[in-house]
């Protein structure tokens, strides 16, 4: 069983774009998250499969969920359309890059949660900035990023960009 855990954080604004991510083999806990996404939705939470066009879904098999309830369809559409053509271009990306190995698309899944503001307007930037975030969540994934050693390094300069003080 492989399991591995990815977080990326990209641009400014209403548009910023936040990852986590989970990636993992279909048959142990990130697939049981994959079907439980899938088959459990709710009002405001419309989880959906990261396609590069309809009739062409990304390898590993990607599941969007979402971190904010959706609240009508100008959000929902920026779901269904930049963000996730963005989340889905960035596992592609990844795959032909090789930080995904080819080799193993078929046996992995990724279960990836995106944030969109409710007041988000730039659909451009919505696209780059979840592209971004998700290629960087992916890469800090499949690498273990950060190490201990990065983390406490830090531990004690580090400032969260939405601390509140």
């Amino acid at each position: 069983m492989r399991f591995y855990i990815g977080e990326a954080l990209s641009g400014e604004g209403n548009e910023i774009a936040h990852i986590d991510l989970m990636i993992g083999s279909k048959d142990g806990p990130v697939g049981i998250a994959f079907a439980n996404a899938l088959s459990r939705q709710s009002e405001g939470h419309s989880n959906l499969l990261a396609v590069l066009e309809p009739n062409v879904a990304v390898k590993p098999a990607t599941v969007m969920i979402t971190k904010v309830t959706i609240k009508g369809m100008k959000q929902a559409v920026q779901m269904f359309g930049p963000a996730q053509f963005a989340v889905a271009k960035a596992v592609a990306d990844s795959v032909g890059e090789g930080v995904i190995p080819k080799d193993q698309v078929e046996d992995l899944v990724i279960v990836c949660g995106v944030f969109i503001h409710p007041q988000a307007e730039d659909d451009q930037k919505i696209y780059n900035y979840n592209y971004q975030a998700t290629k960087d969540a992916i890469a800090n994934a499949m690498q273990s990023k950060p190490s201990a050693d990065e983390m406490i390094a830090k531990k004690d300069s580090a400032s969260h960009p939405f601390k509140g003080f």
